[in-house]
């Protein structure tokens, strides 16, 4: 692959056609730089989160000049404790990000080359001059980049919005972003998740005002808030209702406790007293208790679950308790938030959600956001991320409709150009998924997953056969049938698959019976056969062979 150096490259290797799992690279001058390093979660068993494939990088990782992140959200630094080793580069961010990486580098047992940038500071980083400017989103200290190289400025916005209260933090530097406009930007690197959204994201300051007249309502009954650890206005929000109430505030969750260290020593939690730990929260009367959890997206390790399904040593609820989701549905919880709520509900618990109560702003910019990011920044090209296939399509559409010259659509592995005369896809390059499977990193589309989805739709069969001497059955075949049938079926239909493998055997020519790969493909197909009858299912089948 030859690049010109004097160009400016744009290569998205996570977070573009899906939210989450940011994972961008620029190039100019023969150096990388990298943009963000995330992870998103799965639903499939054993599987804890998923995060990019950094192949291509790794391959050139002696040009990689270093990792800049954005902010603190797991999708956007997530993936570093996992896969730093791989790139072993420097790391750059402001204090509240910088704060969090370093309980979790600390917890991985790596020492990595961390720098922490000012709010509103700056870094050259090989041939990239990196400024770091003011914005609102929901977490403390986001960051909006502007990536200055000598083939044009690039600004790369990572989450936002626009909040003229944000309770937590400084508001938008909307003078600085026009300032920047002013001084000519090549390429606009957007946020697309709200594209689809009409008007503003709304305030977390209306959020608040919100949370505190509810939770007065509920005098006498024990009151859980379920919203995002990262949301330090939210949680503050919490604080503010709970004196407004006359409770004391538990967090629930390890995440939660990390959250409120981080805070506090930033002081931005010090008009608060101390919150009370998992343990001592469980000893409050009800309606002096307001719990924080975890688990809104109805995660299974997460704090919520295990209280709902009472699983909880300190937290029990009880009929008539209240549980308040201050948060969104991130695409693809759907089903496990409905059933946390209905677990929820059935316990006599009353359930409130943002679609009953105004309890919820997002973290993203909806459609008057965009346009008043288009009207500062003035871009040459806008390059939607962030975002589904739909959302950076949309994006797209908006930004050529409001007087951007050019616009592109990429996915994840497109090599872009960015130029005067506008973006091009000029190479695609490998991109993928890894799963974390316990403590190793496995290729999500690799033959791991693929076997365990299998073994997940179809169960597993294991047919053992001990042949004496050349050609003959030492004794029945074991077959061992796992997640098929149960009970007496499951006897039954044991003994059908030995009595098939048994005639196959027998069925062989006596050549064939003296090659242990044609023994192996007799018993696979035969007790295959047996199970497709039983259930129309090709169950993984595994046959071993042993002479004696």
């Amino acid at each position: 692959m030859q690049l010109d150096p004097n160009k400016l490259y744009f290569l998205p290797l996570g977070g573009a056609g899906e939210i989450g799992m940011n994972l961008n690279l620029y190039y100019t001058r023969g150096k990388w730089l990298m943009v963000d390093l995330g992870v998103t979660f799965d639903q499939t068993p054993g599987i804890e989160v998923v995060m990019p494939d950094p192949q291509f990088i790794e391959e050139h990782v002696q040009n990689l000049a270093g990792l800049v992140l954005t902010h603190a959200h797991e999708d956007h630094i997530g993936a570093v404790p996992y896969l730093w080793p791989r790139l072993r580069c420097p790391l750059f961010a402001t204090p509240f990000t910088a704060a969090l990486l370093r309980y979790k580098l600390h917890e991985a047992g790596i020492k990595a080359p961390l720098h922490e940038v000012p709010l509103s500071g700056g870094v050259d980083i090989g041939p990239f001059t990196v400024d770091f400017i003011r914005i609102t989103h929901s977490i403390p200290e986001p960051n909006v980049l502007a990536i200055r190289t000598s083939a044009g400025t690039v600004i790369h916005t990572g989450d936002w919005k626009i909040d003229n209260d944000p309770l937590i933090g400084e508001i938008t530097d909307i003078t600085a972003l026009k300032k920047i406009g002013d001084e000519g930007v090549l390429a606009l690197v957007c946020d697309s998740t709200n594209v689809f959204v009409p008007g503003r994201s709304g305030s977390e300051g209306v959020i608040r005002k919100n949370l505190i007249d509810l939770i007065k309502k509920f005098t006498g009954k024990r009151v859980l808030v379920a919203c995002f650890a990262s949301n330090v206005a939210r949680v503050a929000s919490c604080a503010e209702a709970a004196m407004a109430s006359e409770r004391f505030v538990g967090l629930v969750g390890r995440s939660l406790h990390r959250i409120d260290e981080v805070a506090r020593k930033l002081n931005y939690f010090k008009h608060y007293p101390p919150f009370l730990n998992h343990h001592d929260a469980g000893f409050l009367e009800r309606h002096e208790s307001l719990l924080v959890c975890t688990g809104s997206q109805g995660e299974q390790r997460a704090a919520l679950l295990r209280i709902a399904k009472g699983e909880d040593r300190h937290i029990r609820l009880e009929e008539g308790d209240v549980v308040i989701f201050s948060s969104r549905q991130i695409p693809g919880n759907e089903k496990a938030i409905a059933a946390l709520q209905n677990l929820l509900v059935r316990k006599g618990v009353m359930v409130i959600t943002a679609d009953e109560e105004d309890i919820h702003v997002s973290g993203h910019p909806s459609r008057e956001e965009l346009l008043d990011m288009y009207s500062w920044i003035r871009p040459h090209i806008v390059v939607p991320v962030h975002g589904e296939d739909h959302h950076i399509l949309e994006q797209a559409n908006l930004a050529l409709a409001h007087n951007v010259p050019y616009a592109i659509t990429p996915r994840n592995g497109d090599l872009i150009a960015l130029t005067e005369q506008g973006a091009k896809v000029v190479e695609q390059v490998p991109s993928g998924r890894l799963a974390l499977d316990g403590k190793r990193l496995i290729p999500y589309k690799g033959t791991i997953m693929h076997d365990r989805h299998r073994l997940m739709s179809t169960g597993h069969a294991i047919v053992t056969l001990i042949i004496k001497g050349e050609n003959t059955l030492h004794q029945s075949p074991s077959i061992l049938l796992i997640g098929i049938t149960e009970g007496e079926h499951l006897d039954t239909l044991t003994s059908h698959c030995i009595g098939a493998v048994e005639e196959g055997f027998l069925a062989l020519p006596l050549e064939d019976r003296r090659n242990d790969e044609q023994v192996a493909e007799m018993g696979r197909i035969a007790t295959r056969r047996v199970l497709s009858n039983y259930y129309g299912k090709k169950t993984l089948t595994h046959v071993q062979v042993y002479r004696i």
